[in-house]
């Protein structure tokens, strides 16, 4: 039983950490240095409207708040979108893919993927996501993207936000001697399954050159319930590529998994559920927010 209480231990360790250094262990040192550096202006910015509100309206004449998909069907706005694509690519590479982004660059994220998400050229995106995709930008902490993280986010509810973000928070704040490689996702053609990704190379001790280092394979059930929205339950996590002596092979050649829904299931009595919605998706990106509507990028892989 040693060798798989030991398997068990490092899978739960290494997937529980988390940093917010680099956009790749290669890129690390610059991408701090640029987020650093004196940037350039964008080219975009958040419009405004110069007309005062009225200081008098009926409630039916407001729009709703409620956010759905739109599809533009105008083969003009193609080159509109591949600007702002482009744009939002280059912000999330100087800002080491959100980690180190100044207000002005969140702001102007949000612009861009609102103006992305209004030129949608993908009609079902919950049915038209399949493929492997690579995070490029996240507007919070990246390991947020993985659905062993958004089952824990969707286990607190919403009356507990504050604290889950909280210990989101901690946790990110411990766990800054790690670092992060690619953090990918795939999702199968019937888009029915979602394989989380997460490369990880986890510091054993401060100041010293030896680090563990593998990948964090999380994988969940998806359910398109609508246009833009996935329902997902996290099935299990496992282990892939680790460079410790022995038990790398032992994980590689036993596929040992923790069953993190069944964990819930007989803790609990069901499996958290987690809402994911993709307001925008085309061949080359999708982007998807959370239930707290926290913003994933997504580039094709």
């Amino acid at each position: 039983m040693q060798p798989l209480s030991s398997a068990l231990f490092f899978g739960l360790a290494i997937h529980c950490s988390d940093v917010v250094h680099s956009f790749s262990p290669v890129l690390s040192s610059r991408a701090i240095s640029v987020c650093q550096a004196q940037r350039q202006p964008s080219r975009l910015r958040m419009s405004m409207p110069d007309d005062d509100y009225p200081s008098d309206y009926d409630a039916e004449d407001l729009e709703s708040t409620t956010k759905t998909v739109s599809v533009d069907m105008e083969t003009a706005d193609a080159s509109i979108r591949d600007e702002l694509k482009r744009e939002l690519v280059l912000l999330s590479s100087v800002t080491n893919r959100g980690t180190c982004a100044s207000t002005e660059e969140e702001n102007l994220v949000v612009d861009l993927v609102t103006q992305l998400e209004a030129l949608n050229p993908t009609a079902d995106p919950a049915l038209n996501s399949q493929g492997d995709w690579e995070l490029c930008y996240s507007s919070t902490q990246s390991f947020r993207s993985s659905p062993f993280f958004l089952a824990i986010r969707a286990f607190m509810g919403d009356e507990n936000q504050a604290m889950a973000d909280n210990a989101f928070t901690i946790h990110d704040r411990a766990t800054t001697a790690s670092r992060v490689g690619k953090v990918r996702q795939i999702i199968d053609k019937d888009n029915r399954e979602l394989v989380s990704e997460y490369d990880l190379s986890v510091g054993l001790v401060p100041g010293l050159p030896v680090r563990v280092k593998g990948t964090v394979v999380t994988t969940a059930d998806l359910t398109p319930m609508a246009p833009e929205t996935w329902e997902m339950t996290v099935r299990g996590t496992k282990v892939n590529g680790s460079n410790v002596p022995f038990l790398d092979q032992f994980l590689d050649d036993n596929e040992i998994e923790v069953p993190v829904g069944e964990t819930y299931q007989a803790l609990t009595g069901s499996v958290p559920i987690s809402i994911l919605r993709t307001y925008y998706v085309d061949e080359g990106m999708r982007i998807t927010r959370d239930i707290d509507d926290n913003i994933f990028v997504f580039t094709r892989a």
